[in-house]
């Protein structure tokens, strides 16, 4: 389970900025809904998601020991003028340099407040990998493009999924009234990759490995589906997934493994 590098996160990062921009010069209405965030419209996804790259490259640079508030943070939330694709583009595009070299000058090591267990900048160049990769999943949903991302991505934002959850679950368990087990089974990966995972929910909390292990339930498939499902971008029982096992037990995991 050997993380990616942190130039290799920063090089993600750098693609994933390029082809989010792609969804705004695709010609999609940006007053579409995302259908996996109903709340919001493209625009404001892609705000939302250049904000968050901003907020975390002035984090970055700066060094910062606590939160920055956004109202700090210059251009947080994006152009002034709304419904101008070419605004949008030209944001999102100053954002991705913008973090891009916050990040390669920080290098891993560098401490920087975050509102997780590691406090550096490799953990930002990680979160922010994932973050833009998950959201380009809403936006491509949202315009009917196509979404691929790479098996070693999409397989550590998995890992690192697990983490996160992990972690927040020591204030916000996730506690099913029988103790039970899933599985996760990517099925078009090499075995090098090794793209299983068996996760334990019990009274203590929550442990989780990679490996192919019998479970309480499985969900099985690609694996690009198997990542959107676990984030809640798709189904369980999307097309080329498969669910084996008790259904009630990662329908709680996907109810309440959130960051909300």
């Amino acid at each position: 389970m050997t993380r990616l590098t942190h130039d290799r996160y920063c090089d993600e990062i750098a693609r994933q900025v390029d082809l989010l921009r792609s969804q705004v010069t695709s010609g999609t209405d940006l007053s579409a809904t995302v259908p996996t965030c109903p709340d919001w419209s493209l625009e404001q996804l892609l705000r939302h998601t250049g904000g968050a790259l901003r907020w975390v490259e002035a984090l970055v640079r700066t060094r910062a020991e606590k939160d920055i508030p956004e109202e700090e943070i210059p251009l947080v939330g994006g152009p002034a003028a709304e419904g101008d694709p070419a605004a949008l583009d030209a944001w999102l595009a100053e954002t991705g340099e913008l973090v891009v070299a916050a990040l390669r000058a920080a290098g891993p090591d560098t401490g920087v407040w975050s509102w997780a267990r590691s406090q550096d900048s490799g953990f930002w160049a990680r979160r922010m990998c994932h973050e833009i990769t998950v959201h380009r999943a809403d936006a491509a949903l949202t315009t009917g493009l196509p979404y691929e991302v790479a098996p070693e991505v999409a397989a550590d934002a998995i890992d690192e999924w697990l983490e996160i959850v992990q972690w927040l679950e020591q204030k916000t368990p996730i506690r099913p009234d029988v103790p039970g087990s899933i599985h996760l089974h990517a099925t078009d990966t090499p075995a090098e990759l090794d793209a299983e995972w068996l996760i334990e929910l019990t009274g203590e909390g929550v442990r989780w490995r990679r490996g192919h292990e019998k479970a309480t339930v499985a969900l099985r498939g690609p694996l690009v589906p198997v990542l959107l499902a676990f984030y809640r971008r798709l189904p369980p029982d999307a097309p080329g997934l498969e669910v084996l096992g008790e259904r009630g037990l990662l329908d709680l995991w996907l109810e309440r493994a959130t960051f909300e």
